[in-house]
């Protein structure tokens, strides 16, 4: 998206909100970039009718009108990815958000913010050939990461040239390979998942750090879980824990139509956090993407493509990463309100017909993967589903449920009770379970899927003496069911339970786990 047209620009004939009816582009394609105006705000076409072209805004459209100035630069929204991410809050165009007043000024197209050198090493030398995947050179982006700038997608040939080690802006050419010359910066279709060499079977732990989800519901690395559960149940909590304390070397954090006040707490509480394999900031190997409910719906649509393009990206230089979600229910939402603008025609609840063929193309892209460069990597996806009321029977939560490999749903009661995490261990499951039994089999532990069984079957046992309880009273009861409420009651007090304020209960190592359970 550099640069406009030559020809004279098409114009405006109809505005209505966020949609805009476009004449004269010429030959575009559905999903295309436009850019209206003499802000050149951004939007993408939705519908082509003859010579009109409609376009959903990525950018509020106050003050646009028929008449303006529209061009189509050519091609669908990509994103430029390099140096830079780590550490950055953007919005859903992948733009840097300054925190200050006027930090949605829109129009531009995206960039990696303020222009900087990096300090690149290289890593091949000229005459050598490469492929898709191969490491050109290095540059440190943070204390925490090590970035990797690699041959492009679909790109094979010799090294006719190579910079020496230096100082170098992300738009300066570092190597040219087969007469293609490569900057530390490259652009990626968000929509398009990036390409691998081969998929791998999802048989490696995610650990996490909070015993509910290692000892009951368990994730694999390149996997997948879905977080429903109503206002206040403690959904942000636990997904701060997670970025926070799970073994992923890259945390793509996506507030996806949040409430404004949310993600301001947010900006300001995630930069604080200490990394405790580092000691540092958090930031360091976390980027943020914030959309929030009152911008354009066709932003918040696009934020989702872009974390997970982002992770792609760091995932391709070999590193394991975790997309989190928050939440998949406002971009269904968005979906469902640009479809009716598009008068596309309404199925569940008014949500478009595509929404769970949507929903399945996003969870699609995690995987545990071998990379173009031959390395061994991760990506994987953790979405927060807010259903309205607290009905998980509602479409967004049940599409989910369908395609998740883990379904950690969050329980109210346990919430009005001042349990945390209020994973439920009646309505949740992962799918990973037997696969990581095996795992953990392979690495001296025998023992940890029996240890699950018994949790679990302890705890099912305990809910169905519950009515009788009720009804009867707990000296009803004969001396061992008494026995069973009352293990069930130490399981969940004092294994199940966490405090994400204590230092010293934040976060549980495997061993901690252990002792617990077997005490």
């Amino acid at each position: 998206m550099s640069g406009f047209a030559a020809h004279p620009p098409a114009s405006v004939v109809r505005v209505s909100g966020p949609l805009v009816e476009i004449e004269g582009l010429g030959d575009v394609h559905q999903s295309d970039v436009v850019e209206v105006g003499e802000r050149h705000a951004l939007g993408e076409i939705v519908a082509l009718h003859g010579d009109v072209a409609a376009a959903q805004m990525y950018e509020y459209m106050g003050g646009t009108g028929p008449g303006a100035p529209a061009w189509a630069p050519g091609g669908p929204l990509a994103l430029p990815l390099g140096p830079g991410l780590l550490g950055g809050i953007f919005d859903g165009l992948l733009r840097p958000l300054r925190l200050a007043p006027d930090f949605l000024e829109t129009g531009g197209t995206p960039s990696l913010g303020e222009a900087r050198a990096w300090h690149f090493t290289p890593a091949v030398e000229r005459g050598a050939r490469v492929e898709a995947g191969t490491t050109l050179g290095t540059v440190q982006e943070t204390a925490a990461l090590l970035h990797h700038v690699l041959v492009p997608p679909g790109l094979v040939g010799a090294v006719e040239e190579v910079a020496p080690e230096g100082e170098y802006g992300t738009d300066d050419v570092i190597a040219t390979v087969g007469g293609r010359a490569l900057t530390l910066t490259q652009r990626w279709p968000v929509r398009r998942p990036r390409p691998v060499r081969g998929r791998l079977p999802g048989d490696v732990p995610l650990r996490t750090g909070q015993r509910v989800v290692d000892l009951l519901f368990p994730l694999a690395r390149g996997s997948t879980a879905a977080v429903p559960g109503g206002f206040g149940t403690g959904k942000t909590v636990l997904l701060q824990q997670i970025a926070k304390w799970c073994d992923a070397r890259v945390i793509v954090y996506v507030g996806c139509g949040e409430r404004g006040n949310e993600m301001a707490d947010l900006l300001e509480d995630f930069p604080a956090l200490q990394d405790p394999r580092t000691g540092r900031s958090l930031m360091e190997r976390t980027v943020i993407v914030v959309n929030t409910s009152n911008m354009p719906v066709m932003a918040r649509e696009a934020s989702i493509y872009t974390g997970i393009t982002v992770a792609e990206f760091y995932r391709d230089m070999g590193y394991d990463t975790v997309v989190v979600a928050d939440s998949t229910s406002r971009w269904a939402q968005a979906l469902r309100e640009s479809a009716t603008r598009t008068g596309e025609l309404p199925a569940e609840e008014g949500y478009p017909a595509g929404l769970a063929s949507a929903l399945s193309a996003f969870y699609e892209r995690a995987g545990r993967v071998r990379t173009l460069g031959g390395e061994d990597a991760s990506t994987t996806i953790i979405g927060a589903v807010s259903p309205a009321g607290g009905d998980k029977s509602e479409p967004v939560t049940s599409h989910t449920q369908r395609f998740v490999r883990c379904f950690w749903s969050l329980d109210s009661a346990l919430a009005s009770a001042r349990h945390y995490p209020t994973v439920s261990w009646s309505e949740s499951f992962s799918r990973d379970a037997e696969a990581l039994a095996a795992w953990h089999a392979g690495q001296g532990d025998p023992g940890w899927a029996g240890r699950r069984a018994r949790l679990m079957r302890l705890l099912g046992e305990a809910d169905a003496l519950q009515s009788m309880v009720q009804l009867l009273g707990l000296q009803a009861l004969p001396d061992h069911e008494r026995v069973t409420l009352l293990g069930a009651r130490l399981i969940r007090e004092g294994v199940l339970q966490q405090n994400a304020l204590s230092d010293a209960d934040a976060y549980s190592s495997p061993q901690k786990e252990r002792a617990l359970v077997e005490a």
